[in-house]
């Protein structure tokens, strides 16, 4: 059975275009023109992934993801024509499972849309007291042992208590004083690096591209965000 995708588009050129690329790559897809209902309509037809346009007539794609995904365990996939950080960090925080900046090129659209459907169930993310996993990745506090996949990541003392911070928060932003606050209890002074430091060593350790992290991410002016996403499934 083709897996089903629900694109949430005001723009009905670009809509055409995305379902007949999609379509004919074996895809189901229902198109639905504003954001007001969109819910409703996503409910009823309970597809395998969302796409959102982020400036929607009526209810926008942000506050669409915000309210949808407490009761949709689906993917879902943020589109703007703004290519800002601050956007996708935002949708990232809401729940979204990726984000794309317009114009959509249909090649790129449909690799993003295979690797989130690859992606097991969104359950299979785990939080617990103890052990937070994100889907090949996975933390352990009480044996304070880290490992993507089968191979396991030596981390120093300073290095794990970072990470699970971050973990612990996944989707979230931590300013340098929150963390900085929480690990040794002081602000940011302004010209402590020692967090930055951190950082690129777990980014190193974790395989996380230095030039453009996707693992933890530097959300500049404000802080760090551990993503939820992008660790691999099996």
């Amino acid at each position: 059975m083709a897996e089903h995708i629900f694109m949430v588009e005001d723009d009905a050129r670009l809509a055409d275009l995305v379902t007949t690329y999609l379509n004919k790559q074996g895809y189901q897809v229902s198109h639905y023109p504003c954001g007001d209902g969109a819910e409703a309509a996503i409910e009823a037809a309970r597809p395998d992934l969302v796409i959102l346009d982020a400036m929607l007539p009526g209810k926008g794609g942000f506050e669409i993801c915000r309210d949808l995904r407490p009761r949709f365990t689906g993917r879902i996939m943020i589109v703007t024509a703004r290519n800002e950080d601050i956007d996708e960090i935002l949708g990232l925080e809401l729940g979204a499972d990726d984000y794309l900046a317009k114009p959509v090129e249909p090649r790129r659209l449909l690799a993003r849309i295979r690797a989130l459907l690859r992606r097991s169930p969104r359950g299979d993310t785990h939080l617990s007291a103890d052990q937070l996993v994100f889907g090949l990745f996975s933390i352990s506090q009480s044996t304070r042992c880290v490992a993507l996949g089968a191979k396991h990541i030596e981390l120093t003392t300073a290095e794990f208590d970072l990470l699970w911070l971050l973990a612990s928060h996944a989707g979230r932003i931590l300013s340098r004083d929150d963390i900085l606050g929480k690990l040794r209890g002081i602000g940011f002074d302004g010209t402590d690096r020692s967090i930055d430091a951190r950082i690129s060593r777990l980014r190193k350790k974790l395989l996380d591209d230095p030039e453009a992290p996707t693992r933890i991410k530097t959300v500049r002016g404000k802080g760090y965000l551990f993503s939820k996403s992008d660790w691999g499934y099996a």
